[in-house]
């Protein structure tokens, strides 16, 4: 497996509810990402859903993009959507129109660690 690059979360904002059947919590984020195969900055709205239920593990999705250059120095985009949860592992889906990290992200998963104020996330091919 080959590490893509990492992006560094920092939490923004909150909202939420706890109702009958679940509880929901939205942050919103910015972040920046560095690698061998990206570097960039989180653009426009970035948001993590994540839902609560009851009996149930919780579950996030977060959905953001980037924009930076690629490891051949050329300018581009990222979309990615990240979901899963920390007992059963994240995977990753990536969109962009970089045809060298296009090529090197198949078969993805993440690694999604604490750190202060927001995360760190780990983009993994192979």
């Amino acid at each position: 497996m080959e590490k893509l690059f990492e992006v560094f979360v920092t939490v923004d904002g909150y909202a939420g509810l706890s109702g009958i059947s679940g509880e929901v919590g939205m942050l919103s984020f910015s972040g920046y990402a560095e690698g061998r195969h990206f570097t960039g900055k989180i653009i426009g709205s970035a948001v993590d859903t994540q839902i609560q239920r009851p009996g149930e593990c919780r579950t996030l999705s977060a959905r953001y993009m980037l924009e930076g250059s690629d490891r051949e120095n050329r300018k581009c985009r990222v979309f990615i959507e990240n979901n899963g949860s920390f007992e059963q592992g994240f995977t990753p889906t990536l969109i962009t129109d970089s045809p060298s990290l296009n090529e090197a992200a198949k078969e993805l998963t993440a690694k999604v660690e604490p750190r202060e104020n927001g995360v760190k996330v780990e983009i993994w091919a192979g």
